[in-house]
């Protein structure tokens, strides 16, 4: 109970679900009645594993009786494991991680990473990015209600058009230290990016000295159907950025680099208190295997083929994005299905595109769970 009447302990940031949470398993969450929801929406892209995997349980458990916690200042065998892991599952260019705490921190760095080697005072991102809370990462966020209250403080940035060759063609970034993109834009509606427009990305890139930073804090860690988007795609860029489904809801984040990006870095340039913890260490490690071991990029795109395929003909007019991060075009009345479905006991989420709801459920759903959505939305008047 508040001591100050009227006013919640705790703050309220979003407007809750009208039940609380309880428990979770697999693809599914429970209220405190015991009613189950089907988890499309999947913590916000987070429990790719699905709720509460006994692997990913059991993992953290032994290493929270193991060792609970120790900075960075000393070397841990399991942090060590967890990067020489990460490392391997990201793209082959990819050489060093650092370890933070959640996809807005992982922004933040590679931005100030970008700044500090490049000693430029400009950044670049485009048209629909949402990338994070902090003030760099806030600094390339398209996101008006919250940048302009704080925009004094805010890096100065481009802001260039998704998905436009001929604006890259005529963008003038010798002053841009980095520039930073979803290669699925999920805030914005889903909006997947071209090939050829991330190819013409990275050459204007390279042309111009400045870093590119793919964002990958929902495309990463499988969602996709590959280990990061970047080799769904064929494009590597210089910074990856992940976090979200990383630890399987254990808060963490990471900045992935080239080696020459690497290189150029020194003690010090970064750091992190709780960054590489040992509990999210222990559960990122289970995590990958997880993802190998049950086969579950095979079924990120399994089921969006089969959603591609039983969605035809209902209200959903497009299916956006890949694997299993996608977008239901349904209209104006977008709104209206999620609130039937939410009625069905299945949980979808908005988007910043209101025509468009967002499907981003454990990478483990279940066939019957697939069935369940497909019924609701056909049965939508």
């Amino acid at each position: 109970m508040s001591s100050q009447p009227g006013l919640p302990a705790l703050l309220p940031t979003y407007a809750p679900y009208p039940f609380p949470i309880h428990r979770g398993e697999e693809d599914r969450v429970y209220d405190d009645q015991g009613r189950a929801y089907l988890d499309w929406y999947g913590g916000h892209c987070v429990c790719a594993t699905g709720h509460s995997h006994p692997r990913v349980a059991e993992a953290v458990a032994a290493q929270a009786r193991a060792l609970l916690f120790y900075s960075t200042a000393a070397s841990l065998p399991v942090r060590d494991a967890a990067a020489e892991k990460l490392v391997a599952f990201a793209p082959e260019a990819m050489a060093s991680v650092f370890f933070c705490n959640s996809g807005t921190e992982a922004n933040e760095n590679a931005l100030k990473i970008a700044l500090l080697l490049t000693g430029r005072k400009r950044l670049a991102a485009f048209e629909g990015g949402w990338h994070g809370r902090t003030l760099l990462a806030l600094s390339v966020t398209d996101d008006p209600k919250l940048t302009q209250p704080l925009a004094d403080l805010l890096v100065p940035k481009r802001v260039l058009p998704f998905n436009d060759v001929a604006a890259l063609a005529s963008a003038d970034l010798s002053d841009v230290a980095a520039v930073i993109v979803e290669p699925i834009q999920s805030m914005a509606g889903v909006r997947t990016a071209n090939v050829e427009w991330l190819q013409a990305l990275r050459r204007a890139c390279d042309a111009s000295g400045t870093l590119l930073i793919f964002d990958e804090i929902q495309t990463g860690i499988g969602r996709t159907g590959a280990p990061f988007a970047a080799q769904r795609f064929g494009v590597t860029p210089d910074l990856i950025t992940c976090a979200k489904a990383m630890a399987s809801g254990v808060p963490m984040g990471a900045v992935l680099m080239t080696a020459a990006v690497a290189r150029a870095l020194k003690s010090g340039d970064l750091g992190s208190t709780f960054g590489g913890g040992p509990l999210a260490c222990a559960a990122l490690s289970v995590t990958l295997d997880i993802l190998r071991d049950e086969r579950l990029m095979e079924r990120a795109l399994h089921v969006e083929a089969l959603l591609r395929r039983e969605l035809e003909g209902t209200v959903v007019r497009q299916i956006h994005g890949a694997g299993l991060l996608l977008g239901l075009r349904v209209g104006p009345r977008a709104s209206a299905l999620r609130q039937h479905l939410l009625a069905s006991s299945i949980l979808v989420g908005g988007s910043h595109d209101p025509e468009v709801l967002r499907l981003m459920p454990p990478l483990n759903v279940r066939d019957e769970s697939v069935a369940a959505l497909v019924k609701a939305i056909r049965a939508f008047q």
